[in-house]
């Protein structure tokens, strides 16, 4: 299956601000993003970057610099075979679980994220075209019922966490055993526990 990964090429991982800096937020983004494509390929998956701007990578790489859905749409409509788009920063994502996203039937397939989003999703459907403003997946979840698209919902922990907030680095941590984990744990995070929520917490 054809799979489109849009990368943030420009400002990656901005909203990790506030334990990164920007070099380290574009060594993170890449982790993250070469991480996503092995696990693509591995699924079965033929992945291609859509990008916004010029980055090096082993894949085909189209970009794109105008706003994600504009972008995301142009690529749907360049080809009319069913096309996975699958976020680059899905730091837990599995062969396995990007397989139950690709192999689930259905002429629109879902896969959402913990904040409303839509972290991955699968389109069969000619007529559908994504939004990913606010909270998307309910918005894809009606343009599916408006066009009379088979809507299927997949339910997966590591397809629904995205790593764009500093609490989500607990999760890559305790979850994640790629190039992303490896790098934080080499940049000197590690695991807070409390009385409350795991956290992460920075050693020299």
């Amino acid at each position: 299956m054809r799979v489109l990964v849009p990368f943030d090429g420009r400002t990656p991982c901005s909203r990790l601000a506030p334990v990164l800096d920007s070099d380290e937020r574009r060594v993170l983004a890449a982790r993250l993003r070469d991480d996503v494509l092995d696990a693509v390929r591995r699924a079965g998956g033929r992945p291609e970057l859509l990008a916004t701007a010029p980055v090096e990578a082993d894949v085909p790489v189209t970009v794109d610099d105008r706003s994600l859905s504009t972008a995301v749409n142009a690529a749907l409509d360049d080809h009319g075979e069913p096309t996975a788009v699958v976020m680059a920063d899905l730091g837990l994502a599995t062969p396995r679980a990007l397989s139950r996203l690709f192999d689930a039937s259905g002429d629109v397939v879902l896969a959402p994220g913990r904040g409303g989003g839509t972290n991955a999703l699968v389109v069969r459907h000619p007529a559908f075209r994504v939004d990913y403003h606010g909270a998307s997946c309910r918005d894809h979840r009606r343009q599916a019922h408006e066009i009379g698209a088979t809507l299927r919902e997949l339910d997966s922990h590591r397809l629904a966490t995205d790593i764009d907030e500093p609490g989500d680095l607990a999760e890559l941590l305790l979850h994640g055993d790629g190039r992303a984990a490896r790098w934080l744990r080499d940049a000197g995070f590690r695991l807070a526990t409390g009385d409350g929520r795991v956290a992460v917490e920075r050693h020299p």
